[in-house]
């Protein structure tokens, strides 16, 4: 079907007046690019811009993917139909309508659906599934995109994203589903069930878990002065609740950002990777004298934070350098304690730094290297407690994501927030800042720097301009970057890593459009369009003996990596 044609269609269609408003007011190329194609649904959900068409987020694209996911459970039996799907929402514009529709469509099939009648993170979404056993679940988020976007993401029954035999089949579905304006609602919500405070209780008790240790929070959790922001989004309910349960009460809350509102209009996007969306955070922890800042996306599933400096400055860190120090503070306690397991291990991504897995390497600690999307760090959690093999200690992506206890399985920035906050008091506790420890692991193991470049590649031809970038890089293999030669490829698509004097490996991750190269000198270099957004990544890491030398060849690697991509 021609974008043409899918446009008479919504045309001719009974729409909401704000998705017939839509509709007047788009250009010609507007036209095509809401209707060339429909919402791509893959394994990290669907996510686009809000607004009326086929590749748009909408009520009716809601409906066709929830559509399509009823008749997938159907074919599982009644046991899944009973099991049911949890659903929740963050703050995003249209986000309750979206995730009533979605319980309407599966209650019309005779699924069971735990709703929970307000806004939650999507870690407690990703429990909820696990607690109740659910047969699968439904965020509704866009995470930390700008507002004009929402998104739909699905579980499956281990509270991890949809593994890609599932994502596969709701895809067949989809493609039988030809008439998006005729989906059958149970407007009764007869199959629909209120889920709030049993499950908050439930989650907020094994967040107890995540304090490592409960003596030191009791002496000093008082005296850590920190400010936390949510960012417009759904972490302080529940987040301010962890808090103050694990002991920590002397913080401020950014108000300005409290107000729980889709336009986000104190940031110019909601991302805690963003270092203007800490300004205002910032801003109060100077007045205030506080000693860090910490703040959580909209659906509270990433963490970002600031500390303060001897000279009273904030540096916002990184999330490889948070990673590294959560890391060293786990691994240390466990140490003392006797109860580091001789099979331990971090899993982390592919694209994030090796600074936390030099750090696990000096207590004797394994790290599990995934590809990007932390459904992989889920799915090898799930490996681990099957066979026994390892004991899961630490997860995390580069993109300021951690998993502490794998009571959630996807990345969990509640208990991030909680965990952080134990480390700073424990540095407070020793006269010393959280970036004291983190200069300190500098100092011991090297100083390690990262940057990720994201390329943009809107529209209609925005999937090619990225997809012959990366031909470019596979048809013409660089012998070396930023000066400094080649040792090994990577190259995930095919599973095959190629050395400098052409033997091979065989990768032991999924194959996917990713490419990874590792420099003489330790640096390495990987890209990958984005799973979410119309984006092509550079990622670069290197490591040196200071952080200006480090700095000099982040430079040099990032403007020949832009050379190589026009």
């Amino acid at each position: 079907m021609s974008y043409k044609e899918a446009l008479k269609k919504w045309q001719e269609a009974t729409l909401p007046d704000y998705l017939a408003a839509d509709l007047e007011k788009y250009t010609p190329d507007q036209q095509e690019d809401a209707f060339y194609q429909n919402l791509s649904f893959g394994t990290a959900g669907m996510r686009g811009v809000l607004g009326a068409g086929t590749n748009r987020m909408n009520v009716f694209t809601v409906r066709q993917v929830t559509e399509a996911l009823a008749r997938y459970i159907d074919e599982q039996g009644s046991d899944a139909k009973k099991r049911g799907v949890a659903i929740s929402f963050d703050s995003r514009h249209f986000s309750p309508e979206f995730a009533s529709n979605a319980a309407q469509v599966l209650s019309a099939h005779g699924i069971k659906s735990f709703l929970f009648s307000s806004l939650r993170p999507t870690p407690e979404l990703s429990f909820t599934v696990r607690e109740l056993h659910a047969f699968a679940g439904i965020m509704i988020t866009a995470s930390h995109n700008p507002k004009e976007y929402n998104g739909y993401k699905v579980y499956g029954e281990d509270g991890g994203q949809m593994v890609p035999e599932a994502v596969d089949a709701v895809v067949n579905e989809l493609a039988n589903i030809t008439d998006i304006f005729n989906i059958a609602l149970d407007e009764d919500n007869k199959n629909v069930q209120i889920i709030d405070d049993e499950i908050d209780n439930k989650y907020l008790k094994k967040m107890e878990t995540v304090t490592v240790n409960a003596d030191l929070v009791a002496k000093e959790g008082a005296s850590l002065k920190f400010v936390y922001s949510p960012l417009h989004g759904t972490g302080q309910y529940i987040g301010e609740k962890a808090l103050q349960q694990a002991g920590f009460t002397n913080y401020t809350i950014v108000k300005e950002q409290a107000v729980i509102d889709g336009d986000f209009p104190t940031v110019k996007k909601p991302n805690p990777e963003d270092a203007a969306a800490l300004s205002l955070a910032i801003e109060y922890a100077k007045r205030d004298g506080a000693d860090a800042v910490v703040a959580t996306d909209p659906d509270a599933d990433r963490m970002g934070a600031a500390v303060k400096l001897a000279d009273g400055t904030f540096q916002i860190l990184t999330g490889n350098q948070i990673a590294a120090v959560l890391v060293n503070y786990l691994l240390t306690a466990k140490k003392d304690t006797n109860t580091l397991p001789t099979n331990g291990s971090i899993v982390t991504s592919i694209v994030s730094s090796r600074f936390a897995s030099k750090v696990a390497e000096s207590f004797g600690v394994e790290t599990a290297d995934v590809l990007t999307g932390f459904k992989y760090i889920a799915a090898t959690i799930d490996q681990f407690e099957e066979t026994k093999s390892n004991t899961f200690l630490f997860g995390f992506e580069e993109s300021f994501g951690y998993l502490v206890k794998p009571f959630s399985h996807d990345k969990d920035a509640i208990q991030a927030l909680v965990l952080f906050a134990e480390v700073a008091a424990y540095y407070k506790s020793q006269g010393k800042t959280f970036a004291d420890g983190l200069y300190e692991l500098f100092e011991k193991f090297g100083y390690f720097e990262e940057k990720t470049i994201s390329l943009d590649f809107p529209g209609i031809h925005g999937n090619d301009e990225m997809a012959a970038i990366i031909a470019g890089f596979r048809d013409n293999q660089p012998a070396e970057i930023g000066g400094v030669k080649v040792a090994r490829v990577q190259d995930f698509s095919t599973s095959v890593e190629t050395s400098k004097d052409g033997s091979t490996a065989k990768l032991s991750q999924p194959k996917a459009n990713v490419l990874k190269y590792w420099l003489d000198d330790g640096s390495w270099v990987a890209l990958r369009p984005s799973g979410t957004e119309p984006k092509l990544k550079f990622y670069i890491g290197v490591e040196s003996e200071s952080q200006q030398e480090s700095q000099a060849k982040i430079d040099i690697i990032s403007a020949d990596l832009m050379k190589r991509a026009k």
